[in-house]
């Protein structure tokens, strides 16, 4: 049996949710499709992260490597596979000149049929005289050999350029990058222009962001790391700021999907940071994203470290690990992304079946059920193994992971973790297959009571054979 005390008192997470398979019954419900990692972090020391859509079955991932000196790629047919992949060196840096220097974010797109790696590269004498420079591959497979090095990506300025992306938009292909303009003190901007091809500018570069805001200025003042997600009408990219520590977080960026992307008007910069340092969940510095999808589910990649003190220049530490969770979106169409997560196994949201379009979540640490939660971080939690013992399991508050669902007489709250048997008589249950719906969960309490949903309120309920008081006692696991 879990010694599930001693495992909280060491911060035991991982160890805990590794072991939910031997803790939960046998018949604890379905789980939900592992399509989604079933851990984080997906790749350790891999910052700048970037994953493909899924291509030909496969998805493929690239990252800075801690030495900054090669691209490298693995692939692997889920998510999940990548954490085990075998990872292949396609290039290496020459011993000298030009690109002898730092290494720095490649990004992997598939473009009429062949493969190009964009990557910011240095000098070897120079090691910060960043630039772009393209590889270009006709292989099916981008872990095979064959890549051969295109040049650099010449912009309107010779200057410090870095983290190129590329997308296509109504019958238009862009690039999209970071660059420090002549002009402008700032070390980072972003800049927007048509291409010619995967190897040329077709237009001047238009810039659609400046480092202004307290929250882009911190360190440094830096725009950096675009991505772009078309989704609900608009083109969203998201972008990285300030200092590579635990200031780095990520920012907004919104144009209409029939605007003119070309136009600096089109774009306008949310206020405020949509992705920040989240200390309950260890996660510091998150940024440098990608986005990939599975099945009709997006998908966020980024990077981050577990821990905010760093020796020395944080740019040479190498624990910016590669992290993957689901994105949301808000009823209004515009990206909900939570916090960073913590290290652990799968994440759920728990819908009750009498009301699909809502779900379970805390406010000021009360459950309730709730639609159009934009603080979906609030609504997320995890299965753990339960403080009773083999046979019951615990809901893990996700942003608040030291916290557990409680039942507290009239009340059910995310509580913190009390050393007692009360606490765990009140914070364990047994899941069972849904009462109303087989492939769904009911979270039993006691011999004939369950958590429910009751108009908007999370209780304690004895549905008996009631239809009705059945389907508000299960809860679909999404």
């Amino acid at each position: 049996m879990i010694n599930r005390r001693s495992l909280l008192r060491t911060s035991g997470v991982v160890a805990a949710t590794g072991a939910l398979a031997s803790a939960a019954p046998a018949a604890a419900g379905a789980e939900p499709p592992p399509e989604l990692p079933t851990g984080n972090p997906l790749v350790e020391q891999r910052a700048d992260p970037f994953i493909t859509p899924p291509t030909n079955g496969m998805y493929y991932l690239t990252g800075s490597v801690p030495e900054y000196d090669r691209v490298v790629v693995r692939g692997a047919s889920t998510l999940d596979g990548l954490a085990s992949a075998r990872e292949r060196t396609i290039w290496c840096r020459p011993e000298s000149g030009a690109m002898g220097g730092y290494i720095w974010a490649p990004e992997l797109h598939r473009i009429d049929g062949r493969w190009y790696v964009y990557f910011a590269a240095g000098d070897a004498d120079e090691p910060f005289r960043i630039r772009t420079y393209v590889l270009e591959s006709p292989n099916a497979d981008p872990r095979a050999s064959g890549w051969v090095l295109r040049g650099q990506m010449v912009t309107a300025w010779d200057t410090f350029t870095l983290d190129a992306t590329t997308f296509a938009h109504r019958g238009k292909r862009y690039f999209l990058w970071a660059q420090s303009e002549p002009g402008i003190a700032t070390n980072s901007n972003l800049y927007i222009a048509e291409m010619a091809s995967p190897l040329a500018l077709k237009t001047a570069p238009v810039r659609i962001a400046t480092p202004t805001l307290p929250w882009e200025v911190q360190g440094f003042k830096v725009n950096e790391g675009p991505a772009v997600l078309v989704r609900n009408g608009r083109v969203f990219v998201t972008f990285s700021a300030s200092a590579t520590d635990a200031r780095y977080c990520m920012g907004l960026l919104t144009a209409d999907e029939n605007a003119n992307l070309l136009d600096a008007r089109s774009w306008t910069k949310s206020p405020s940071p949509v992705f920040t340092t989240h200390a309950p969940t260890s996660q510091y510095g998150p940024g440098h994203n990608s986005f990939t999808t599975v099945g009709a589910t997006d998908v966020l990649v980024h990077h981050s470290r577990d821990y905010r003190d760093i020796t020395g220049d944080p740019l040479f530490d190498p624990n910016r690990h590669t992290r993957v969770q689901r994105l949301h979106w808000n009823a209004d169409g515009t990206p909900s992304f939570g916090v960073p997560v913590g290290r652990g196994g799968p994440i759920v949201r728990l819908s009750p079946v009498d009301s699909p379009s809502l779900v379970v979540r805390h406010y000021e640490y009360r459950l309730r059920v709730d639609g159009n939660v934009r603080d979906v971080a609030d609504s997320q939690f995890r299965f753990v193994p339960g403080f009773l013992g083999a046979g019951t399991v615990a809901v893990q508050s996700v942003n608040f992971p030291d916290r557990y669902v409680r039942v507290d007489s009239d009340a059910i709250r995310i509580d913190p973790y009390e050393d007692t048997d009360a606490y765990g008589r009140a914070a364990s249950f047994v899941r069972v297959p849904g009462l109303a719906e087989g492939p769904a969960v009911s979270l039993r309490v006691g011999a004939d009571t369950y958590l429910a949903h009751d108009t908007g309120r999370f209780v304690v309920s004895t549905p008996g054979n009631d239809r009705e008081a059945r389907r508000r006692a299960t809860f679909r696991l999404d």
